[in-house]
């Protein structure tokens, strides 16, 4: 017989897929701010954050939701190399294929840029950004000057953050849109509507205040680690509900449960 805890384990398997997108205050505020900017004569839009604060579910959402009204597009994965994300521009640009051995002539793809200007508005998401370096940023940054590209570039934030910032966007950048780990409220209510979601009404209520509380410890309010602790703890509670249900409260979450998932994922020492 399947384990009650399966499904819900399933529900935390990290994803940014839009069907997972959960609204928050903070999710709808960032998601508002990013739709209007676009809308204003910005060459070059940043979204920072550290990682596992939602940015790229953030650039799905923006995608999915404007693609029907707007020329949009996601670079979610960083190419490889220049060569690989100028044939990707060059596609995007142009709508053709360019041949695989087929070299991109920048100056030429600049110019053609210059000519879409007043007749297109091609806005790329470019996800990962801390993946590109400094001279493919620049010339990225070159492409945004001919105003017919927007970019609006996720960046993971770090302690070089502001040496980042500067290297590649310094005057460039005239919106800056900052995502943040939740607060134990707002993950509660990330828990809470992931398991609604999926009609886990039963597993929902059984996290109470101070497991809420313990979660935010460990996790700091990041959402990656709150999926990655949650999968951890339903797969500890799968195991006790299939082998030894004696010892399981099918109420009320332990925090037993979720400090030996926290000592597992290495949030604290023996």
């Amino acid at each position: 017989m399947k384990s009650r805890y399966d499904s819900a384990k399933d529900v935390f398997v990290d994803s940014v897929d839009f069907d997972d997108y959960i609204e928050l205050e903070s999710s709808v505020k960032a998601y508002k701010q990013l739709e209007h900017s676009l809308d204003k004569p910005l060459k070059m839009i940043l979204v920072f954050g550290k990682p596992g604060t939602g940015k790229s579910i953030l650039l799905n959402r923006i995608e999915e939701k404007l693609k029907a009204e707007k020329e949009i597009y996601y670079f979610e994965t960083p190419s490889i190399n220049e060569k690989e994300f100028f044939h990707k521009l060059f596609k995007v640009l142009t709508k053709e294929d360019l041949p695989k051995n087929a070299e991109v002539n920048f100056s030429t793809l600049v110019d053609f840029c210059k000519n879409l200007r007043g007749k297109r508005e091609i806005i790329i998401l470019l996800d990962e950004a801390q993946m590109y370096g400094a001279d493919m940023m620049e010339k990225i940054r070159l492409i945004s000057d001919t105003r017919s590209v927007k970019f609006i570039v996720s960046l993971h934030k770090t302690d070089d953050e502001d040496l980042i910032a500067k290297e590649h966007f310094q005057s460039r950048i005239w919106e800056v849109i900052e995502l943040k780990n939740a607060t134990k409220d707002e993950q509660a209510a990330y828990i809470h509507k992931k398991l609604l979601k999926r009609n886990l009404f039963e597993i929902a209520n059984s996290f109470k205040d101070k497991n809420m509380k313990l979660i935010h410890e460990f996790t700091k309010g990041n959402f990656r680690e709150c999926n990655k602790l949650l999968f951890t703890i339903f797969e500890i509670c799968q195991y006790y509900d299939e082998n030894e249900p004696h010892k399981i409260n099918y109420d009320k979450i332990s925090n037993k449960i979720i400090e030996m998932s926290a000592l597992k994922l290495g949030y604290i020492d023996v």
